[in-house]
């Protein structure tokens, strides 16, 4: 059952901003089309106009979904007026309460997961569907106040953009030669809290549920997180903040072969994103089980906790939603 009122006219407010998170001007891009001119000589960030620029005008937006209000509560460094100039979003309202009753859904476009319950909470108890981005949280009570919001039938939704990273694809239904896998890695630049969740979300669809454990040795600049999974594969992700040239790095090891692979098509993952999330707004179905999303929060603060622990082995079952 659709979650909106009219599914071939959705009104969606891009609210939030927070340091180094460009979201508000290429997700409202991606719904709406944008300035060429404004986004490639004014963006904040220049990898933006980047990867929009050599899309097909055909091919850059999503029919039927338009983001019409914009608000940027936070220490971004922009302003929501700037971000309707560059992504042609025709509303700046005075709050972010004030789309209430003016759009069919909200999307929280910040990554600290310590704020995710605050910006969200107005919209959810308004009984708007809310799309969040990665992570929904980064602490446990957080978590179980989303848990609580979903098992009471409000409609929320995360993830990261690297669930439908197109070069990870092909291994997500099947490792085919891969065998059973018994290693894999994958790399990062930023902090664990923040962009953990990218790798940890890239690795997800390959393995599947079953994450045991969590040990974080590393620190707040270099997290080196070893997980164990049921399925017997040892996982190493590496959160280094300076790695710039490390993002979205893979490596699958299994009991026949192997792979490398790097994500490299970041128009592709984020449009495929948004577009699950409209596809839920149209239907009511979600795209994968909220479970996963809990289980990977649960990662994401496994780590957290070790790396503050000195190093402790987590067992995610410490991580309780209930």
């Amino acid at each position: 059952m659709s979650l909106v009122a009219d599914p071939k006219n959705i009104r969606l407010a891009m609210l939030g901003c927070t340091p180094g998170n460009g979201h508000p001007y290429s997700w409202s891009a991606i719904f709406n089309g944008y300035d060429r001119e404004t986004m490639t000589t004014e963006c904040p960030f220049p990898g933006i106009p980047a990867y929009l620029n050599p899309q097909p005008a055909e091919e850059l937006t999503i029919p039927g979904a338009q983001v019409t209000h914009i608000h940027c509560a936070g220490d971004g460094g922009f302003t929501a007026e700037h971000v309707a100039k560059c992504s042609l979003v025709p509303n700046v309202p005075e709050a972010p309460e004030d789309v209430i009753g003016a759009v069919d859904a909200v999307i929280v476009a910040t990554d600290i997961g310590g704020e995710h319950v605050a910006r969200a909470r107005p919209f959810v108890e308004a009984g708007l569907p809310v799309f969040v981005d990665k992570p929904l949280a980064d602490n446990v009570e957080d978590l179980r106040t989303f848990c609580r919001w979903v098992e009471a039938g409000r409609p929320i939704m995360s993830s990261s953009c690297m669930r439908y990273c197109k070069e990870f694809m092909p291994y997500h239904e099947s490792n085919g030669d891969l065998g059973d896998i018994r290693f894999a890695s994958i790399t990062t630049h930023k902090s664990w809290e923040t962009y953990g969740i990218h790798a940890l979300e890239a690795i997800y669809p390959i393995l599947g549920p079953g994450f045991l454990t969590a040990q974080n040795t590393g620190t707040i600049d270099r997290n080196i997180v070893h997980l164990t999974h049921r399925c017997g594969a040892d996982v190493i992700v590496v959160a280094n903040r300076d790695m710039l040239g490390g993002f979205g790095c893979l490596q699958l090891c299994g009991t026949n072969g192997r792979v490398q692979t790097v994500s490299e098509d970041s128009f592709f993952a984020f449009k495929t994103q948004l577009l699950a999330f409209v596809d839920y707004l149209r239907t009511g179905m979600y795209p994968f089980p909220f479970a996963e999303t809990v289980e990977l929060m649960q990662l994401v603060i496994a780590g957290k906790v070790s790396r503050e622990q000195g190093g402790r082995v987590v067992p995610l079952s410490e991580i309780q939603t209930t």
